[in-house]
């Protein structure tokens, strides 16, 4: 009789642990990687700005800035919380300016001054490739390639006369314009651009760049000396 309770209770004892692991499920935690940690959405937006160009063998100056404008759309492409890509298109104006001459007389009487000056503006289709690195949420600093293709441009000189008698100037000014022969010219420019900006709202930011043009403007010369640089200050607007 012992040995037949003794063997209903080990057939009890088994049935219930044979119960017991059935009921136990296998929980595995997955960890998301730190490469797509806090990522934000991919947004789109436009922006626009003011320019400031000269030419690789001018000397950096008020005398030498052409100044212009771009402005164009761009995609916002999160990799990580703090890295993300951003391609643009912009229409870009570059170009420098030249004061040529500058004299001025004076007789006693009548004060002439004389300024020439020559300016050229080149109009760009650009398409930058920006990585931007933030070390805070708001700041961002980028860096990246620019490829630029010549639309058209204009040469442009001017004389201006200001003569003071009296008291009283009276300015004159004459000027003369063409067109850039698109021949002597190398159509594709390619650059590199550093800059930074700041978030003011989720939505609007500023921005500042600086991009140095490696390919010469005119064919007929070495390009060491004759390239675009253009410094940008511009808002953005993401959607």
């Amino acid at each position: 009789m012992k040995k037949l309770f003794l063997g209903l209770a080990l057939t009890a004892g088994t049935l219930a642990f044979a119960q017991e692991t059935e009921t136990k499920t296998e929980t595995k935690t997955v960890n998301a990687s730190p490469l797509k940690k806090d990522v934000q959405p991919v947004r789109f937006g436009i922006k626009a700005g003011g320019n400031s160009a000269y030419f690789s063998e001018q000397k950096f100056g008020i005398n030498s800035q052409q100044l212009g404008f771009h402005a164009g759309a761009f995609v916002n492409i999160p990799l990580s919380k703090q890295f993300s890509l951003q391609p643009e298109v912009l229409y870009n104006q570059m170009g420098a300016k030249d004061v040529i001459s500058s004299t001025e007389t004076d007789n006693g009487v009548t004060n002439v001054k004389t300024k020439v000056e020559g300016r050229v503006k080149m109009n760009y289709i650009s398409v930058p490739l920006m990585v931007q690195m933030r070390p805070v949420d708001n700041f961002y600093i980028e860096a990246g390639p620019e490829f630029s293709y010549f639309i058209n441009g204009k040469t442009k000189g001017e004389t201006s006369i200001a003569t003071t008698t009296g008291g009283v100037t009276t300015t004159t000014t004459s000027s003369n314009t063409e067109d850039i022969d698109k021949d002597q010219i190398n159509r594709f420019n390619f650059g590199l651009g550093l800059g930074l900006g700041y978030d003011i709202t989720s939505n609007i930011g500023i921005s500042a760049r600086y991009v140095n043009s490696l390919t010469k403007i005119d064919k007929s010369r070495p390009a060491a000396e004759n390239n675009n640089r253009v410094f940008q200050l511009g808002l953005n607007y993401k959607f």
